[in-house]
């Protein structure tokens, strides 16, 4: 019976799509636009027709609403439409995972997960606070010079280093790793643009602990992601990629914004880890590849921890560059370049690439990878993990 009311193994992607990445504010086409050519080059890979599409989900507030969608790809009826709330990109794989549940609960039979952001037509993510009123919450942050995000992640950041001896060079390998990555990938903004050890360490303090290159991009572009039932999935042209856990949510008091929350130093992964991992009955020893959310290198630290891929007494000795490069790696991370080097398309991306490592289609290949992780938003109020898998990883 139980087995009844979980995705795994019961719904699978079949297309991933992106438009061309850009730098914030150089995209030649508006955000509808660049959606449009995401969504279509995924139904291309799933070898579908827009048509058959009955259903959407996104997350962060994307302004792209699913009736407009509805009528520009030509669907023959829209059934579902869903909004992941959370702040930045925590609902990356919490939309695909509503997605995969709608598929599962007979509401849509094919479902489009997506995100487009043009932030030189609509404005930046990144920036701080500006003039906006202050009251509220803000009346807690903004006159003692707390506007951005960076400052409020450095602060746990910060938190976590201190209390468990972790060295900043863990941040610095997961940069580097990303870039690394990058230089493999042609469709990643930072394509050609290698970074050095020496350029990192060289780089300017943007609020300690986190230098310029432990920090996101801010891109232009969109992507998108198809999912069927598994019984359709195994018609089409492509290997189905499986749905084996996702899950979301925060700690108690995440969403306190005035730091009030009762874990501080939390990336609020570790509940939700725990049960994606039962979902998808596998252990962290399982996963060959992880894509982890780096709006800050600092925050994906934090959620590799608290997924269980290293702890904080040996965070020093896992968090390596060698560990972290494919294909030799023991722990290949962000293998696209992610947030950091591919594109900051809060968190889309990484699904996608974590589609590609299964399919065995990724730049940067794991060899022989069945099991893959996808992480969303660390240290927002409610965060969200995805794992996929190939058949052999259904057992």
């Amino acid at each position: 019976m139980g087995n009844d009311l979980t995705v795994r193994g019961r719904v699978a992607v079949v297309g991933v799509g992106e438009s061309t990445y850009y730098k914030r504010g150089q995209s030649p086409d508006p955000e509808f636009v660049l959606l449009l050519k995401a969504i279509l080059a995924a139904c291309a890979d799933a070898g579908i027709a827009p048509s058959q599409i009955d259903g959407f989900c996104s997350y962060s507030n994307d302004r792209n609403d699913p009736p407009r969608l509805a009528a520009a790809l030509g669907l023959r009826e829209l059934r579902f439409s869903n909004m992941q709330w959370t702040s930045g990109g925590g609902g990356a794989a919490g939309a695909v995972g509503n997605a995969a549940a709608a598929i599962v609960a007979g509401n849509a039979e094919c479902v489009v997960a997506f995100r487009s952001l043009a932030q030189g037509q609509f404005g930046r993510f990144g920036q701080g606070g500006g003039s906006r009123p202050i009251s509220g919450e803000y009346a807690y942050q903004i006159p003692y010079g707390k506007i951005s995000p960076a400052q409020s992640y450095a602060m746990r950041t910060t938190r976590v280093l201190w209390e468990h001896g972790i060295s900043r060079d863990t941040m610095k390998a997961i940069a580097l790793a990303a870039y690394h990555h990058a230089q493999n990938n042609p469709r990643a903004v930072m394509y050609g643009r290698p970074l050095t050890p020496e350029a990192y360490d060289e780089s300017r303090w943007i609020v300690e602990p986190y230098r310029l290159f432990d920090c996101c991009q801010e891109n232009d572009g969109a992507a998108a992601v198809v999912l069927m039932s598994a019984e359709r999935a195994r018609e089409l042209r492509v290997d189905p990629v499986y749905v084996l856990g996702a899950q979301q949510g925060g700690p108690r008091r995440s969403g306190a914004w005035a730091d009030n929350n009762t874990d501080y130093a939390t990336s609020s992964f570790k509940h939700v880890a725990e049960r994606l991992f039962a979902q998808a009955q596998l252990g962290p020893a399982d996963v060959d590849v992880v894509q982890s959310y780096e709006n800050f290198t600092g925050g994906v630290l934090m959620s590799l921890i608290e997924h269980g891929f290293c702890t904080y007494e040996n965070a020093n000795e896992v968090l390596t560059f060698d560990n972290l490069v494919a294909p030799k790696g023991r722990l290949p991370l962000n293998t696209s370049g992610g947030n950091l080097a591919e594109c900051y398309m809060h968190g889309l991306g990484l699904v996608i690439e974590a589609v590609r490592q299964i399919r065995g289609e990724s730049s940067n290949q794991v060899p022989g990878a069945k099991v893959a992780l996808a992480s969303a938003g660390p240290m927002v109020p409610v965060v969200s993990s995805l794992i996929v898998g190939n058949g052999e990883a259904l057992g």
